[in-house]
């Protein structure tokens, strides 16, 4: 969030959706949160859950990730800076933090001239338990 971006609006569908998220362990699609949502008894409608979500990671208060299906996930995530490492069966999610590759991506920056890096790496595979 910018110094010009509006404060996020504490409705009660975002105290919803935020509540929901605290539970989740895993990374979960808008319509998983959805569901949950539903489960609960909450009305509210999957457009203002995709739009909740959206805020909420612009907002830093979730990390999002697109999964190898190409569908926005998000979860609750420790502060600062990493990477997740994801299992594409169960969705388990670890947090990671690659030696050396904020170096590298500033030093492939720096080689190609590109100013304000930004990145993103997610890594997926199946985890022990799904083999």
């Amino acid at each position: 969030m910018t110094s010009t971006d509006p404060p996020p609006r504490h409705t009660r569908q975002r105290a919803a959706v935020s509540a929901i998220m605290t539970t989740l362990d895993e990374f979960r699609t808008a319509q998983d949160v959805h569901a949950e949502l539903r489960q609960r008894g909450e009305a509210i409608g999957l457009a203002t859950v995709y739009r909740t979500l959206a805020r909420m990671a612009a907002d830093g208060e979730v990390d999002s990730i697109r999964t190898p299906e190409g569908v926005a996930a998000y979860r609750r995530c420790s502060a600062g800076h990493h990477h997740h490492l994801v299992c594409r069966e169960c969705g388990r999610t670890v947090e990671i933090t690659p030696p050396d590759l904020e170096a590298w991506t500033e030093q492939v920056g720096r080689e190609f001239g590109f100013t304000h890096l930004d990145h993103e790496l997610e890594l997926f595979g199946r985890c022990p338990d799904c083999g």
